[in-house]
């Protein structure tokens, strides 16, 4: 069984460890565990990782959010990964910072990396991971947010929550989207 892991997150330094590039940090977080290491190739940077007989491809696009579905699209047409057995790791403005939610499919939600996606795979039914980071800012300094670094109060929970979707991406495969979901989606982790 083979998995597409893809973490979101914009390339460069300024957008180094951001609640945007929280994908990213993920992503990086899983490889590291299993003894990965990227490699910059077509469109994404690159990791291939076996966990209990099963294969990894993790990317991050280096496309840019708002052109991650060309990366996507090749990457599953390469590797003939299905839909389904595709994960993409996003930061969620409309989730608490306290929350993660694993979800088959669903709308965009305004996040140009899951419209872009959608747009090159031609459906809203993938998998994903939504990292919760909460919406603690004043009207009109969303982009100033997104685009922000996490506070030294938060950054405890982040790494908590990084963790635990670790575990998630493993369980995705293992045990399969629904089961995870029952056992991840009730979590809550205190500020």
């Amino acid at each position: 069984m083979k998995y597409l892991i893809v973490g979101l997150g914009n390339i460069g330094e300024e957008y180094r460890h951001t609640r945007h590039n929280i994908g990213f940090d993920v992503a990086d977080a899983f490889v590291k565990k299993h003894e990965g290491r990227f490699e910059l190739d077509r469109l994404a940077d690159v990791a291939t990782v076996k966990w209990k007989g099963k294969v990894f491809v993790v990317i991050k696009p280096t496309t840019y959010m708002n052109l991650s579905g060309k990366a996507v699209k090749y990457w599953m047409d390469k590797e003939k990964i299905p839909v389904e057995q595709m994960l993409v790791i996003v930061d969620e403005l409309a989730l608490p910072l306290t929350t993660n939610r694993l979800r088959s499919g669903g709308s965009d939600a305004g996040h140009n990396g899951l419209k872009s996606i959608q747009e090159l795979i031609g459906t809203n039914q993938f998998p994903r991971l939504r990292f919760g980071i909460g919406n603690d800012f004043p009207k009109g300094r969303q982009v100033d947010f997104v685009l922000g670094k996490w506070t030294a109060k938060e950054e405890p929970v982040v790494l908590q929550k990084i963790d635990s979707c670790v575990e998630v991406i493993e369980s995705f495969a293992a045990a399969g989207i629904a089961r995870t979901m029952n056992t991840y989606n009730t979590l809550t982790f205190p500020l």
